[in-house]
């Protein structure tokens, strides 16, 4: 791995920020946890790359909150080309 930040997905929509935390925290500090609403994934940064990896590791297709989750190293954003709505052709 090449940070400490996770991608955690398959979430259930019920999952919380604490709860999310609490699963991680059993391998390592948890720095930040961040559930993107509506969507069944989000993000959790550990304190260490060593301990992001024992957490990906131990927890890459486990169950949580009745749903088989998926950890994975997060991918930095994509830059996306911007749009320009006036430049539509119909």
């Amino acid at each position: 791995m090449k940070g400490n930040k996770l991608y955690v997905g398959n979430l259930n929509y019920a999952t919380t920020n604490e709860k999310l935390q609490g699963l991680f925290a059993a391998h390592g500090t948890v720095t930040s946890v961040k559930i993107i609403e509506g969507k069944g994934f989000g993000f959790v940064e550990m304190s260490s790359e060593a301990e992001a990896e024992a957490a990906k590791n131990a927890l890459n297709g486990t169950e949580f909150d009745g749903r088989s989750i998926k950890v994975d190293e997060a991918r930095p954003p994509e830059d996306r080309p911007r749009r320009n709505f006036n430049d539509r052709r119909y």
